[in-house]
């Protein structure tokens, strides 16, 4: 698609499905597809996914494999999907007239990459553990690769980060790859942030296995109500935020995301059984 098609595109009106699949409401697109799936489907998938890690800590080597994956996955889904989409967005933006304000987004007090780079640090340290019970189990693998592996670790996490968040400053000049050019590594760069979203929400799901009592006053409500909002801060934003910087001024937006993690939130704030559909 040319740029002349593509500034076509966006001056025509769009209504249902096309409105949605439009480049610049992914976001709207990524927070239907979340309430949906934590509506309907997560706990599902949730079981299974705590059954095969279960199976994974009782030694079973295909269960082990798996997480493994699962958890590398939540690695390097973010930066590839960064890297994929980078030039076409400031491409869309630019053909627009329109300038990214990085400060506004990329380093508001939301979006900084401290928040991003801690999850990173999470996310690696059970990437190690599971990577050394799947090719050491209980032998020990010496202090040599452990310290090693930490260090890759450091080294890795902050790349990544660097990764994610060099996706807000234009690039100065085309990809030299064909591919990186053409419209399906954008639409695979999507793919990548939403299976990354979605293997979040199994994480942040956990919270509604718990078998919390309704609150007994209101300072009880607000407490859940804080925790809550601090811990979607920090689960729900960093895969959120390629997005939002297309999104951000849309009053929308915000609506959007409390509705797409509104079944958690009920669950944590008012109570309820975790053996209830949802």
């Amino acid at each position: 698609m040319t740029e002349k098609e593509d500034s076509d595109n966006r001056s025509k009106p769009h209504r249902g499905l096309g409105f949605l699949l439009l480049k610049q409401n992914r976001g709207l697109l990524l927070d239907i597809v979340v309430f949906i799936a934590n509506l309907f489907l997560m706990r599902m998938l949730l079981r299974r996914f705590l059954s095969v890690a279960k199976a994974a800590g009782d030694g079973d080597f295909w269960a082990g494999l798996a997480m493994f994956l699962f958890v590398l996955g939540l690695l390097i889904l973010a930066p590839l999907g960064a890297t994929l989409k980078r030039w076409h967005f400031h491409e869309r933006l630019r053909a627009a007239g329109n300038k990214f304000n990085d400060d506004e987004v990329a380093f508001g007090c939301l979006f900084n990459p401290i928040f991003y780079i801690c999850i990173n640090f999470v996310i690696y340290a059970a990437v190690q553990v599971f990577a050394f019970q799947y090719f050491f189990g209980d032998n020990d693998p010496g202090g040599g690769i452990f310290v090693a592996s930490i260090l890759f670790g450091m080294v890795w996490c902050g790349v990544s980060t660097w990764l994610v968040y060099r996706y807000f400053s234009p690039p100065k000049q085309p990809p030299a790859s064909a591919f990186m050019r053409a419209p399906r590594s954008e639409i695979l760069g999507d793919i990548c942030i939403f299976l990354n979203m979605l293997s979040f929400q199994l994480i942040w799901n956990m919270l509604s296995l718990a078998d919390l009592p309704r609150p007994g006053d209101v300072e009880e409500f607000v407490g859940r109500l804080f925790v809550l909002c601090f811990i979607a801060l920090l689960i729900y934003f960093p895969p959120r935020v390629f997005y939002l910087a297309d999104d951000i001024h849309k009053r929308r937006t915000w609506l959007m995301i409390l509705l797409a993690n509104s079944p958690i939130i009920i669950r944590v704030l008012i109570g309820v059984n975790s053996n209830s559909a949802w």
